[in-house]
Formats: C-alpha cells, sequence, structure tokens
C-alpha cells in the first residue's frame, strides 16, 4: 500500500531559517510548506491537509500563540510544536494550553522538532520546583529588556524610548551578562 507522505508546516518570519528547515524536512521525505507569518500560515493550513506545524513564537502582526489557538481550533488533528528563541515557562504553558503538543527554544535541529511530535517525548519546559518559585526581579526586568530590543530590531535609542529609560542607561543593562534564573 502506497502512503502519502506525512505533510509539515514551517511558520516562521526569518526566510532562511524557514527555507533550510523546509528543505531538511523534504531531505527527510516530509512534504513541506512554509508561511512567513500568522495570515499565510492560517492559508496555508486551510489550503493542505497538513499533519504537523512547526510555528515561531514571535513574528511580525499576531502571535504565534494565536496561531497554534486559531489553527488547533480549525485542525484539532494537526500536531503543533512552538519554536522560539523566547523561552519561558509561561508561554510554554500557554502554548499546550492552545493545543501545542510541544515547545523547543531555538536553536533546534529538524530531528530536535521531528522527535518534539512524538507522543512519548516530554515537553522540552518541565516544571521543577526551583522554577516554580517566581524569578528574580533582576531577571524578569533582563528578559524584559531584550523582549523589547527583540521588538526593536536591535536599536537601543528606540528600544530606550520605548522602555521610558535613557539610551545611556539601557546600554548599563545591556552590557551586563544574563542573571541566573
Amino acid at each position: 500500500m502506497d502512503e502519502s507522505p506525512v505533510s509539515i508546516l514551517v511558520v516562521d518570519d526569518n526566510e532562511i531559517f524557514r527555507e533550510r528547515l523546509m528543505q531538511a524536512f523534504t531531505r527527510r521525505g516530509y512534504l513541506s510548506f512554509g508561511a512567513a507569518d500568522y495570515d499565510e500560515g492560517l492559508q496555508q493550513a486551510s489550503k493542505q491537509s497538513l499533519d504537523l506545524a512547526v510555528v515561531d513564537l514571535r513574528m511580525p502582526g499576531k502571535s504565534g500563540l494565536e496561531l497554534v489557538r486559531d489553527m488547533h481550533a480549525a485542525h484539532p488533528q494537526m500536531r503543533i510544536t512552538v519554536l522560539t528563541g523566547y523561552g519561558s515557562i509561561a508561554t510554554a504553558l500557554d502554548a499546550v494550553r492552545l493545543g501545542a503538543v510541544n515547545y523547543l527554544t531555538k536553536p533546534a535541529t529538524a530531528d530536535e522538532i521531528l522527535a518534539a511530535f512524538e507522543p512519548s517525548v516530554p515537553l522540552e519546559v518541565e516544571v521543577s520546583e526551583e522554577q516554580l518559585q517566581a524569578p528574580s526581579l533582576a531577571r524578569v526586568e533582563w528578559e524584559h529588556i531584550h523582549r523589547v530590543l527583540a521588538d526593536c530590531d536591535g536599536n537601543i535609542s528606540k528600544a530606550a524610548r520605548v522602555l521610558g529609560i535613557h539610551r545611556r542607561s539601557l546600554q548599563r543593562k545591556l552590557a551586563k551578562y544574563p542573571l541566573p534564573r
């Protein structure tokens, strides 16, 4: 009996990363499709009968979490994994609540992503007793500053305006190393 290949959708605004990941899946025998944002991802999901989807958490416009929610509602059989460079327990839990089967932090290989779709693979973000404690205020500030900076495409002056602090103060904060959780 001839089975059709498993189809996978890669939704990521980074075109180079998206294309490379699609090529890696194609080499492994998957039928791969790509989308750059929420709208394209939802459009591809409605056009194709997709088995799997890899969704970037942060994209221009609507977030990956919104896409997970809407794709899961429209296609509950589709297995979705969220991939992000901004990993946190809160967003991992939100992703799973909205319908994702797993949550991985970048960088992740094609094999790691495919393994995340397997039912026996536990979530990468496991909640330990230590992690249940609230992060330090300094750690939360550090993560927030870096998210805002990423949203401002690395523009320190723009990020400083968004954060409501002086540009030099932001530069001093950015010079610090990541704080322990």
